[in-house]
């Protein structure tokens, strides 16, 4: 007997909502799961009705990998930070000033880019405007690698709780007025969300990369190159690899097998089965007490997939980076962006064993090769060498040589290639350059200045 006096009992209408329980709010779902490892208690928190369950099981289920879960889930058998979003980007080429290494970075290198585009808090450099371009900072030092990566608070999960006692309250309701058929479906849905959130979030998310580099191996400064921007990354070889080299590394019980995720896989696609034949043969009622908790599920799944998940995986990098600072710089030519940058290499290496041939640096931003932009590149590289402030920057003052044989075109253009790098110098010296540093000249290779054209 019910409880309840059951309402609309004598209703005719019916609601089909089985053909929809297994597919509505599928891509949701599965953008709500890829979060479960970076927030603190998420795992905790799966225990409501979620919708979806044939679109998330024929999605993680390809994570298992045997002939059985093969040919139950087929498709890829993708490593679990690919299947979460976690891995799979292609990053910015990275160019390393000292060892001459040129590489595509990964991932950890498309999240770091995206972070420095994502700034908007800019340092304006004065001089002219006509490209801006924007050069990122980062000063990387003594990354720890061991243990997990760093979870975000707990504040976002917590709104679980919503669609948690939502789909407990239909359960109950379905229970007073005897409508077991959508008591035991949305009991169902809980378990089944509950238990495959729990399995899937209790991996471990950490780091990996190169951590212990040649014996030798100098320093891996270098840039990041993408559209309009720079980033110059200063640090330790380990250090460096870490955005370079590395990756997240999702580690979840059961490898390379991962029998775990595919029974939570299983259980989901029974929990569809079973909807589609038991749904109908409840009462209205029950029928929609089971779609309000979907409903509710459905809200809370989409506030998560609307929430920035790569910009929440930058946060946790740099956190487990040490929270170095990244500022950025605004420039307003690709001249004065190429000689900030190539300074910004060069900064603070006195005590380097290495050379750093900054010709070679302006030239990769640069390949112009005419006789104006050799000239140009030699009054900038004689300008590191001189110690000088910012209010002496003698050399890139023009001379009788400089101007010599050249048509007045190209003697404007000289005139105005090095403004813009005396514009580089200024926005260093105010900015960056160390305070007992005048110069770059102890660390700079300049065995090739001589051999420039006049």
């Amino acid at each position: 007997m019910p409880v309840l006096d059951r309402p609309l009992k004598n209703t005719k209408f019916t609601l089909d909502a089985s053909g929809v329980a297994g597919f509505f709010g599928g891509e949701e779902a599965i953008s709500a799961m890829a979060t479960v490892h970076l927030f603190k208690g998420r795992k905790l928190l799966g225990w409501y009705n979620s919708p979806g369950s044939y679109t998330i099981a024929k999605r993680f289920g390809q994570l298992a990998a045997s002939r059985f879960w093969d040919g139950l889930f087929p498709g890829p058998n993708e490593t679990p930070a690919i299947s979460f979003g976690l891995d799979g980007r292609l990053g910015p080429k990275y160019f390393a000033t000292l060892s001459g290494t040129s590489m595509q970075t990964g991932h950890l290198g498309y999240l770091t880019m995206q972070k420095a585009k994502d700034e908007r808090d800019l340092i304006q450099i004065e001089g002219r405007t006509t490209a801006p371009s924007n050069v990122a900072f980062l000063d990387l030092k003594d990354v720890k690698y061991h243990g997990k990566v760093p979870q975000r608070d707990v504040g976002n999960a917590l709104l679980g709780f919503i669609p948690i006692q939502t789909s407990f309250l239909a359960c109950i309701m379905c229970a007073l007025v005897a409508d077991w058929f959508a008591f035991a479906m949305i009991l169902l849905g809980i378990i089944s969300s509950g238990v495959a959130c729990l399995v899937i979030g209790s991996g471990e998310l950490s780091l990996d990369t190169v951590k212990t580099p040649a014996p030798g191996a100098p320093p891996g400064d270098g840039m990041l190159i993408g559209d309009n921007i720079v980033i110059v990354v200063k640090g330790a070889e380990k250090d460096v690899n870490a955005i370079t080299k590395g990756k997240f590394l999702l580690k979840i019980d059961g490898a390379p097998t991962y029998n775990g995720v595919g029974l939570c896989s299983l259980l989901l696609l029974v929990q569809f089965l079973l909807q589609l034949l038991l749904i109908p043969q409840g009462t209205l009622f029950g029928q929609i007490m089971f779609l309000a908790s979907l409903g509710v599920s459905w809200v809370y799944n989409s506030y998560l997939s609307s929430l920035e998940k790569e910009k929440i995986q930058a946060e946790v990098l740099f956190e487990k980076l040490g929270k170095p600072d990244m500022r950025t710089f605004r420039l307003g030519t690709r001249t004065t962006m190429a000689v900030f940058a190539c300074l910004l290499l060069c900064d603070g290496m006195e005590s380097s064993s290495g050379n750093v041939n900054p010709g070679k640096i302006l030239l990769d931003f640069i390949p112009n090769d005419t006789q104006v932009w050799q000239r140009w590149r030699k009054k900038v590289i004689q300008q590191m060498k001189e110690r000088s402030s910012s209010d002496s920057l003698t050399c890139l003052e023009l001379n009788q040589d400089d101007r010599s044989h050249l048509e007045k075109s190209d003697l404007d253009l000289l005139t105005t290639l090095v403004e813009d790098a005396r514009s580089a110098f200024k926005g260093y010296h105010r900015y960056l350059c160390h305070p007992n540093q005048k110069s770059l000249a102890p660390m700079i290779q300049y065995s090739n200045i001589d051999t420039l054209p006049s």
